[in-house]
């Protein structure tokens, strides 16, 4: 059962993509949405079975990689990390394919994409099955270029395949350091099976210069395993691919952001904890960079006006928590944030997809309005989505959430209290920009045009059984399962994830005063009332305009729509100066110049100089010919009596050689002056 949860998927996607023409739409759907449902339910008793019944599953099917020292076995683990992970990528993906049937109903090349995301799925839970770390950069790798394939999906549009460029560059900068680590690993331990790498961590504890620093091998790699998990789960500095992956069909960004690659990143810190606990440098980093991504990336999305880029930077947001909470050293509480995140996530990007569909692909929010009474279902699902992920009380966002801030205030460290404060203005944001994607879709006057509004329709039935699934999710999965994850008393992850004692701060949260634990929920709430109080009763235009003629909230306006400049530093500062130096350098002076000199050019000139000086013998006077002939002769027989020592025969006809050579140089001289002539002549 444990691998055909693994290769259903890809059964799924070689059927489809060798024999998908032939089944049309109907046959692909049903042979994926069926090889996903019975995924997803082999992952629930996987999950029943290693979760309450401490069962850890190990599989070795054959060698794989055999040569000197390196001894890699195809091979898989299943235990608690494993098992939750199946559960959100199969629970997920399934849904997503039952989604796709009736929102890309209408693509002529419906196979193809029910096939990508078959293979997406596989990618996927290859990663999180590998028990070494060569299988799960396979599937690290097979991840991005599924994403590749679907955001790039509908491959007639220019912006489409530049995002989907744009995503495989900026995740191959994390890819290049993540490969770094893996060597660095087996380069120091002879090994890359998980078990024995983290068994050995405490013995990466020698020192390597690197730029010009003196680290230690273990904070090296470390560092290099997070920059990896930066690029996929889309930290600041490599977030920027994420928004524009918007391009690709709407289910695709639903898996994307809820259950696969950018959950990846997260995934691969929690798998590697029995690492990067051993090094505080590691988590403080981790602390940083995840705050600043969950702060920044919430500012950016109160300014968004399109639908789901609004929604994919909330993404960025929730995935600043569960880096974050990592560094902190509670990996099973952003864990469980990674699971809720998934249910909430997912309802939101398909409900997205529900509005879009039904306004004729128009993704603006300006442009929509009023659109309560008419997509009932559709905003009752996406009410519940944005309170679960604002943190309301009781609904499954609110029981990780919280969790993460109050174990931030109880660590009492200076990092910590950074984390805590911009995560808890980060929920305040992310509460504001939820209601603010409310408001302009269902609450606002309507800016749709006539014919749109009345050919307008709610989500069919395909379409509305996945809002029904994660809708439970949404409000019942964070309650049901938050003993499982939190607690000092849960040993769900015993042996699967690595605490250090000094760093587990689990029985101070647990006793903070409630004031501190009712901030987080006040500042949502907060978010939520100012959003609804400033764009109902504050809507003034002239009030606006004036603010706007101020300088300062001009240039801060502008910043912040820009995106914190982020794009335009990478253009002006990497993209043009490589793209200068790649014409002027690469292109202009190797390829039209040192190579084709060198090349085509450089023979073909060669060739014809040779050519020219040779013609020039051709003279068409016998007696050149016959001086020639003569010459020739005697350099042959003096070639052939010095080759057999004989030098007498040159001492004696001396006199005779060195007339035959004047006389030469003579007819060769009498020569060149009759070509000059007859040149001038002519």
């Amino acid at each position: 059962m444990a691998l055909l949860i693994i290769f259903l998927p890809l059964l799924s996607f070689l059927t489809l993509s060798f024999y998908g023409y032939r089944l049309g739409s109907l046959g692909a759907c049903v042979i994926s949405c069926v090889n996903m449902c019975l995924t997803a339910l082999f992952s629930w008793i996987l999950f029943i079975n290693i979760i309450y019944g401490g069962v850890i599953i190990q599989i070795e099917l054959f060698n794989w990689i055999i040569c000197d020292d390196i001894n890699v076995k195809w091979g898989f683990l299943f235990d608690s990390v494993t098992a939750v992970m199946l559960i959100v990528v199969n629970t997920i993906s399934f849904l997503v394919h039952l989604y796709s049937t009736e929102y890309m109903k209408e693509d002529p090349h419906l196979p193809r994409f029910m096939s990508y995301l078959s293979f997406f799925t596989f990618a996927m839970l290859m990663l999180v099955t590998a028990n070494n770390f060569v299988q799960m950069f396979l599937g690290w790798e097979a991840v991005g270029i599924a994403s590749f394939l679907l955001i790039s999906f509908w491959f007639t549009r220019i912006q489409a395949n530049k995002s989907a460029l744009k995503a495989v560059l900026i995740n191959k900068i994390g890819d290049f350091f993540l490969f770094f680590a893996i060597l660095l690993i087996f380069f120091y331990l002879k090994t890359l099976n998980y078990a024995t790498v983290f068994a050995l961590g405490d013995l990466l504890n020698e020192n390597i210069l690197f730029l010009g620093f003196n680290l230690k091998v273990l904070t090296l790699i470390n560092f290099f395993i997070f920059l990896g998990a930066f690029g996929k789960s889309a930290q600041i500095g490599l977030h920027t691919w994420l928004p524009d992956a918007m391009e690709g069909p709407t289910p695709v960004s639903a898996l994307i952001h809820a259950a696969t690659m950018v959950t990846a990143g997260v995934f691969l810190i929690i798998r590697c904890s029995p690492l990067i606990d051993l090094c505080n440098i590691s988590l403080i980093t981790i602390t940083i960079f995840g705050s600043l991504t969950a702060f920044i990336s919430a500012t950016i999305g109160v300014l968004q006006n399109d639908l789901k880029k609004i929604i994919a930077y909330s993404t960025c947001s929730q995935l600043g928590y569960m880096i974050f909470i990592c560094g902190l050293s509670n990996y099973s509480v952003g864990l469980f944030h990674l699971m809720n995140h998934a249910f909430f996530k997912a309802l939101l990007f398909l409900c997205a997809g529900s509005v879009i569909h039904a306004i004729a692909d128009e993704q603006d929010i300006r442009k929509m309005g009023g659109f309560l009474k008419i997509l009932p279902l559709t905003y009752t699902m996406m009410l519940v989505a944005s309170l679960s992920l604002a943190g309301f009380p009781f609904l499954t966002g609110f029981y990780s959430k919280d969790v993460i801030l109050e174990l931030s205030f109880a660590h009492y460290t200076l990092h910590a209290n950074f984390a805590y404060w911009l995560g808890t203005l980060a929920a305040f944001l992310t509460s504001f920009y939820s209601f603010r994607l409310l408001y302009f879709t269902f609450y606002a006057k309507s800016n749709a045009s006539k014919k749109i509004i009345q050919n307008m329709h709610d989500s069919p039935l395909r379409m509305a059984i996945p809002f029904f699934v994660l809708f439970i999710g949404s409000v019942f999965v964070g309650y049901i399962f938050k003993d499982l994850f939190i607690g000092p008393g849960t040993l769900t992850f015993e042996g699967a994830i690595y605490n250090s004692n000094n760093n587990y701060n689990m029985y101070e949260s647990e006793f903070l005063p409630v004031y501190i634990k009712l901030i987080p929920v006040i500042f949502s709430l907060l978010g939520i009332i100012l959003c609804l109080t400033l764009y109902n009763f504050f809507h003034n235009v002239k009030l606006w305009k004036k603010l706007y003629r101020n300088e300062n909230f001009k240039e801060f306006y502008t910043f912040i729509v820009n995106k914190w400049q982020f794009d335009n530093l990478y253009n002006h500062y990497i993209v043009k100066p490589l793209l200068c130096s790649g014409y002027n350098i690469t292109f202009k002076r190797l390829d039209r110049g040192f190579f084709e000199y060198l090349g085509p050019f450089g023979i073909v000139n060669i060739n014809k100089t040779i050519s020219k000086r040779l013609n020039r013998l051709q003279t068409g006077f016998i007696f050149n010919y016959a001086f020639a002939t003569v010459v020739g002769i005697v350099v042959l027989l003096l070639l052939i009596y010095s080759k057999n020592g004989s030098y007498a025969f040159i001492q004696s006809n001396f006199q005779l050689i060195y007339v035959l050579f004047i006389g030469a140089l003579f007819s060769g001289f009498i020569n060149w002056k009759k070509s000059n002539n007859s040149r001038k002549n002519n």
